[in-house]
């Protein structure tokens, strides 16, 4: 008989991880334009406001990890939302745009601290016999999130000012504390005798996710070129309206087939899974750069979506089956440390790029990457397992 994965903290856990990423997706995609519309700021300084997030965020994740681990992850959840409830309400009296840039990376700190806690609760409480099943399910949390956040952020931006973002997302950072509230503690795990605590920077880095976390980096450049630049692409070649609903194919895409990835990982092996993945990712960046009416656009998102979404939660359900019990959450918070990274600061790399070449041959150029990250994944890990 299988073991219960949508028990009552589940649920919770993976929903609280939607609603703190649905903030982050609705002001990721607007406070760019708010930065610069606000404070007559240039673009790259509006650039500045989004990305110092992520710059937090980063710092977050990596003090969190060995944080997570040596106290409560449930303490370490509650205490980061209540910094992130602090920060959201620090948006409403800002002045200036140094302030923005505090509030800003003040909020991508709090960010880093509840998403790795989060992450590891998930890790914890699915059952290890469906490790790959339960972490893709949570990871449809930041999926949903992902198209949710930009569609609710434009849609009030455009209806009642960007100020009302504000308002809605106090209302679910709140709603995300109540949700915390009511998970349970997790049992504290015991580190053996021979085990000491970790010292240098193995104390912020587990060093057996490395491997792992460095093929998801380059993978996250590669998709950074879809989050960061598909807008501004879908305009130069006349397909403006495109854009919009690219993340709600992808998430479909993933949703649909979620359910299917995780048992084939759980069953077969992470093989059967990421060596397919990465190249339907691959496939779905070709078909974007030639991309010439919208359906190729929604096609190039189902290949995405397919690709991009299962290689995430697979990555790290990798990660967490080589991690020690008592490292889940360092092994979490490296991973993510890794995959932020390259997601992040891909796009000042890829700016060039698109300087020197264009839009078309950047998603060529990130697909040939894909396949340079297909060949780590054999090298690293995937000739070790079946």
């Amino acid at each position: 008989m299988q073991e219960k994965l949508w028990s009552k903290d589940f649920i919770f856990i993976t929903l609280t991880n939607f609603l703190m990423y649905m903030i982050h997706y609705m002001l990721i995609v607007t406070v760019t334009v708010f930065t610069i519309n606000e404070f007559h700021a240039s673009e790259s300084i509006g650039g500045l406001a989004s990305g110092i997030f992520i710059i937090g965020m980063l710092l977050g994740r990596l003090a969190s990890g060995r944080i997570v681990d040596s106290l409560q992850p449930k303490k370490v959840l509650v205490y980061g939302i209540i910094f992130s409830i602090i920060t959201v309400a620090l948006y409403f009296v800002m002045q200036t745009l140094v302030t923005l840039l505090i509030v800003r990376f003040i909020h991508g700190v709090a960010f880093g601290f509840s998403s790795t806690a989060t992450g590891t609760i998930s890790s914890r409480i699915v059952p290890e016999a469906r490790k790959g099943e339960g972490i893709g399910y949570y990871a449809l949390s930041v999926t949903t999130a992902s198209a949710a956040g930009p569609f609710f952020g434009i849609l009030f931006n455009q209806s009642f000012g960007f100020r009302s973002i504000f308002s809605l997302s106090l209302g679910v950072i709140i709603l995300a504390f109540i949700l915390a509230l009511t998970i349970q503690p997790l049992p504290k795990v015991e580190m053996s005798v021979e085990s000491s605590p970790p010292k240098g920077l193995q104390a912020f880095i587990q060093k057996d996710a490395i491997p792992i976390s460095f093929v998801l980096a380059v993978i996250g450049v590669a998709y950074s070129s879809v989050l960061s630049f598909l807008s501004v692409y879908t305009e130069t070649i006349h397909l403006p309206t495109a854009a919009s609903f690219f993340f709600i194919v992808y998430a479909i895409s993933t949703f649909v087939t979620r359910p299917f990835t995780g048992r084939i990982f759980d069953q077969h092996g992470p093989n059967a899974i990421m060596y397919p993945v990465i190249i339907i990712f691959a496939i779905g960046l070709v078909i974007l750069s030639g991309a010439q009416g919208s359906w190729l656009i929604a096609l190039s998102a189902i290949f995405i979506g397919i690709g991009y979404g299962t290689i995430v939660p697979s990555g790290q359900a990798i990660v967490v089956q080589q991690a020690p019990r008592h490292h889940v959450g360092l092994a979490t918070s490296t991973f993510y440390i890794f995959l932020d990274f390259g997601a992040g600061f891909g796009p000042f790399l890829l700016g060039y790029i698109i300087t020197m070449w264009g839009f078309r041959a950047l998603y060529v150029a990130m697909a040939v990457l894909s396949l340079i990250a297909l060949a780590l994944y054999y090298f690293v890990h995937g000739r070790h397992v079946w």
